[in-house]
C-alpha cells in the first residue's frame, strides 16, 4: 500500500469561516451576526458567495483602513482635517442686517403708500 505523502511546508489558509472572523475582532458569533449588516454598510468585506467563507488580507485591510493614522505605512489616505471656518466680522453682518432691514421697511412703506 503507498504511503501518503507528508506535509513539506505549511500552507496559511487565505479564507476563514465567520466564527475565526468574530474571533479577528474581539467578537463572539452572536455579537458578528449582531454587528453584520453595520460593518456591511462601513465596508467590510462580504463572505464569497460560493463558500461563505471571509477573505482573511480583505478583513485585514478593511482593519487598517478604519485607523489609517496608525498604520501610516499602508498608504491609505488619511482623513483631511476640516477647512478653518473663514473669520466673521459680528460687527459688519450685524450693520448688513440692518441695512437689509431697513431697506425691506422702506419698500413695504412705498408700496403702502402706492396704494392710498
Amino acid at each position: 500500500m503507498p504511503k501518503a505523502p507528508q506535509v513539506r511546508f505549511r500552507v496559511d489558509p487565505a479564507y476563514a469561516p465567520a466564527e475565526k472572523i468574530a474571533r479577528r475582532l474581539c467578537l463572539t458569533s452572536d455579537q458578528f451576526r449582531d454587528c453584520a449588516r453595520r460593518l456591511y454598510a462601513r465596508g467590510f468585506p462580504l463572505p464569497d458567495e460560493t463558500t461563505g467563507m471571509y477573505d482573511l488580507e480583505g478583513v485585514d485591510r478593511w482593519r487598517m483602513k478604519q485607523r489609517p493614522d496608525l498604520y501610516p505605512e499602508i498608504g491609505f489616505p488619511a482623513p483631511s482635517p476640516l477647512p478653518p471656518s473663514p473669520r466673521v466680522d459680528l460687527v459688519q453682518r450685524d450693520r448688513e442686517a440692518l441695512e437689509a432691514e431697513r431697506q425691506r421697511r422702506a419698500e413695504i412703506l412705498a408700496q403702502r403708500r402706492r396704494k392710498s
